[in-house]
């Protein structure tokens, strides 16, 4: 009897091709693939011309050994080179080559031991890379990486500080994450002495022990008070010198002209800033509106200092300016965007005297939405300088010589208007995050002599929602007036942030709803539910870092967190090249519309004027580099204010959980130090990192984020800004008891796991134990 003709079986889509492909855990090859779908004969033929066509359209590629995977993947071992820190401090690589359409995938390193080197910029690696399986707000893929062997040294430079030592010169890195000290001889070190911020280079020689520098660059003295902020300029590449063309420009500046402009040198305009503050870009004023058709209304005037007529397009001073982006504000210096003949002279709104200005009249309904707007450009005269708590206590009845006068006429329209601005915000759903901002007092030597909460009153909000309406004017002019517009855009939150944060919401109890779209008010109303209870702070931490980053872009797609659909920044040129940028078009687009004459159409767009878009990439570069630098050098001046304080007992809450430990904010100084992993107590921890945790394998012991614990601080360095803590005594068995504790093997790892020891088919068995990793006691 002849044998039943065998059925072949189905033939697989693409969409299974790729499924398989992804979830095997190595690259697979067209035999791998025929074998799981027990393809014949004939199927594999038909498999090798469907292989061949996915590759053609793009949805395959092929690597090393003619090896499979989804088109814009990398393989699991390639060469990578390190090219960037992000905000939190870690380290970026990118492959080493890319050629496909796709954005070019984010590769996070995995720390290294203690005793490795310090990755460098630039550095090749050969690494083995672990797909996150989430992509970025850009849309490029995420990888863990870790290092194989290293393949070339990058840029061999090292910034720190010169200690003597035996005869000849230790230089100690400024960066934490470089463990690497160098050996510098008197002969190679120039005129620099011991105390000395340094840059030197690495001397070839012997692999093995402490590496030979010579000195390239002193960048500060020993008795420089100025370290903290030096080191963070250095290591960010923030320019410092301006050009002598550019100082030049600025030293020979003018009074602008009256001519042609709006007099509003009679209206009592007001600034109000920060006790410290010394350059003052607005200027406010209001009134009732006295249109009867506006009952209830305001009108109001906000005045921006005019630096579009000082600094022109294509100028020295303007490429200088251009080069910085903003300004750069540390505790005890600041970075100017632009020269101080400028920015602390004729851009500067100084009480009693003239300045030109930008000037946007603002007319808005009792609910606080603007019925209209017009801008000009202006002379105005300040008629005082009051400071945020000067305003708020007159205010509350507390006037003193300088606002006494000024309560009824000046003020009280300022905080009408405001309240009516309030209400529109409260009315469209903005988030209010309510994060406390902790403030670095200085003393004369350069150190800390306290550090304080910041006091935030309504007089802060009032600015801040005057200079939001402006914002909003001005966006809407210039699409009003056909001008290219530098937008202030902030997108919704990506689909996997959104994710982590439910389920980060829900072991809260709190529920954050799905399905949904997107809105700020929905955050508002889990912040809400988090006032006055212990999580308050960490919520709002973590809704904060649920957003997307703002950026500056001509193409709108409006301000999440704002809930606005145009906004763009034009209320702070003299610290922020956007805002200029805003200006000069803003000056073209009413020098078309011939509200602006001839003699003041100067300090507008140039006819070959950049790209807005690249301008929008370069000064969100600038915006993050500067945040980066100022949160670097808080950092060194805190850990040298704690240095004093080694050994003592402090209250924190975790602010931070990664693989490699707990990130403890101090409670009384915000402070933030690290808790290592290898420190906690008797178990072996699982970082969960939706859950945002840690957990002991074997007794289910828990530190989550938000947690309150008692820790001692082991060690504070101040070149680094790192500090060192561990639990104290009365915490060592704080750690939250979440669920039932597992069942073990007898070699101390759960049941669950006890399959990866199975003995395989023969093969002889030999157990190695659990690891010590992340343990003091297994």
């Amino acid at each position: 009897m002849a044998g039943r003709r065998k059925v072949p079986v189905p033939f697989p889509s693409d969409d299974d091709i790729l499924r398989f492909i992804n979830e095997n855990p190595s690259r697979v090859h067209k035999r791998e693939i025929a074998r799981a779908f027990h393809l014949d004969a004939a199927q594999k033929m038909k498999l090798k011309k469907r292989l061949r066509k996915m590759e053609l359209d793009g949805t395959l590629q092929r690597g090393r050994g003619k090896r499979l995977s989804e088109a814009g993947t990398l393989p699991n071992v390639g060469v990578i080179k390190i090219s960037a820190l992000d905000g939190d401090g870690d380290v970026l690589a990118r492959p080493l080559q890319w050629d496909h359409d796709s954005p070019v995938p984010v590769i996070y390193m995995t720390p290294g031991k203690p005793v490795e080197p310090a990755l460098g910029m630039g550095e090749r690696l050969l690494a083995r890379l672990i797909p996150q399986n989430t992509k970025n707000e850009q849309g490029a893929a995420l990888y863990d990486a870790t290092i194989i062997r290293r393949l070339s040294a990058a840029a061999a430079t090292v910034m720190g500080v010169l200690e003597e030592t035996k005869g000849r010169f230790r230089l100690k890195p400024t960066d934490r994450r470089n463990k690497s000290e160098l050996l510098i001889e008197h002969s190679e070190a120039g005129s620099a002495s011991a105390g000395d911020l340094v840059r030197a280079e690495v001397l070839p020689g012997k692999r093995l022990g402490i590496k030979q520098g010579r000195v390239i660059e002193t960048l500060a003295a020993s008795d420089s008070t100025r370290v903290a902020s030096l080191i963070a300029i250095h290591e960010h590449s923030i320019p410092t010198e301006f050009s002598p063309e550019a100082l030049h420009i600025a030293e020979t500046a003018k009074a602008a002209p009256m001519a042609g402009r709006e007099d509003l040198r009679n209206v009592p305009l007001i600034t109000i800033d920060g006790a410290d503050a010394r350059d003052f870009d607005d200027a406010v004023w209001a009134e009732p509106d006295p249109d009867p058709a506006n009952k209830g209304g305001w009108h109001v005037i906000v005045a921006i200092a005019d630096v579009a007529w000082y600094v022109r397009p294509g100028s020295a001073l303007d490429v200088d300016a251009y080069q910085r982006g903003n300004s750069v504000y540390f505790p005890d210096q600041v970075v100017p965007m632009l020269p101080e003949a400028l920015s602390n002279g004729w851009c500067s709104l100084v009480a009693n005297e003239d300045r030109p200005c930008m000037v946007v009249h603002l007319w808005l309904h009792t609910d606080g939405s603007i019925k209209n707007h017009r801008f000009s450009r202006a002379m105005i005269r300040s008629h005082a300088r009051l400071t945020y708590e000067q305003a708020q206590k007159a205010r509350d009845g507390e006037p003193d010589e300088a606002t006494e006068l000024l309560c009824e006429p000046v003020l009280a329209p300022l905080y009408g208007a405001y309240k009516a601005l309030s209400r529109a915000r409260n009315k469209r759903g903005a988030l209010e995050l309510d994060l406390p901002e902790r403030q670095i007092i200085m003393a004369e030597d350069g150190t800390i002599s306290s550090i304080t909460v910041r006091e935030r009153y309504d007089s802060h909000r009032l600015i801040e929602e005057f200079m939001i309406a402006a914002n909003v004017a001005a966006a809407e002019t210039l699409e009003k007036f056909h001008q290219p517009c530098m937008y202030r855009i902030h997108d919704q939150p990506s689909a996997e942030k959104m994710q982590a944060l439910r389920e980060f919401l829900d072991s809260l109890s709190m529920k954050l709803p799905k399905g949904q779209v997107i809105r700020a008010q929905q955050f508002n109303s889990i912040l809400a539910r988090a006032v006055g209870t212990p999580n308050q702070e960490i919520v709002n931490t973590i809704i904060l870092r649920s957003q997307s980053q703002a950026e500056y872009s001509p193409d709108n797609i409006g301000h999440f967190g704002l809930n606005l659909h145009k906004y763009s920044h034009f209320t702070s040129p003299i610290r922020r090249y956007s805002d200029l940028l805003v200006h000069r078009a803003l000056i073209s687009g009413m020098t078309k519309n011939k509200t602006l004459g001839k003699t003041l159409s100067k300090g507008g767009l140039d006819t070959i004027e950049h790209d807005f878009a690249e301008n929008g990439t370069h000064l969100s570069r600038c915006e993050r580099r500067a945040a980066i630098a100022e949160r670097d050098a808080n950092d060194r001046l805190v850990a040298g204010y704690m240095a004093e304080h080694v050994g003592e007992e402090f209250t924190g809450r975790i602010n931070g959980v990664t693989r490699f430990g707990l990130f403890i904010k101090l409670s009384d100084t915000g402070a933030e130090g690290l808790l290592p992993i290898s420190t906690l107590p008797h178990d072996y921890y699982i970082h969960d990192e939706a859950q945002h945790c840690l957990r002991g394998r074997r007794h289910n012991k828990t530190f989550v984020l938000g947690q309150t614990v008692g820790v001692i601080l082991i060690e504070a360095i101040p070149l680094t800004g790192g500090m060192v803590l561990r639990l104290s005594e009365d915490d060592d068995e704080a750690g939250i008891i979440s669920g039932p504790k597992p069942k073990l093997t007898r070699r101390g790892v759960p049941k669950r796991s006890q399959k990866k020891h199975r003995k395989k088919p023969g093969k002889k068995f030999k157990s190695r134990g659990p690891t010590k990793r992340g343990s003091t006691n297994p």
